[in-house]
């Protein structure tokens, strides 16, 4: 079962996966970031620590956004990626496309470099 919780820290939009991200659920994490994107967020962190497994839908759904992310201006940050999941991003080369740290404290400070 895939959960995605929204909150909002001092102007960080915080997305939070928990479960899978596969081909029936990848719509929900689009959802979560077009409704971020829509509301203005120049900065969110996507929070993939309690996330087991991505398809590649789920992966296609953040390669998605790229272009519209930088057109507007928005930062993306990923953190909390389990071993499995972040070799999947490496197999495809998005660990050179997005920015990828460990910890929330990373993802928040990155915004301020």
């Amino acid at each position: 079962m895939t959960k995605i919780t929204t909150e909002n820290i001092d102007q960080i939009h915080c997305i939070s996966v928990q479960g899978e991200i596969d081909a029936g659920s990848s719509i929900y994490l689009d959802n979560s970031l077009k409704e971020a994107m829509d509301a203005g967020e120049k900065k969110i962190i996507v929070d993939l620590a309690g996330l087991d497994y991505i398809s590649s839908a789920g992966l296609g759904v953040f390669i998605s956004h790229l272009d519209e992310f930088e057109i507007k201006g928005i930062q993306l940050v990923l953190f909390g990626v389990n071993e499995t999941v972040n070799q999947v991003f490496e197999i495809l080369g998005l660990e050179k496309l997005l920015t990828i740290v460990e910890s929330k404290e990373e993802a928040i400070d990155s915004f301020n470099e």
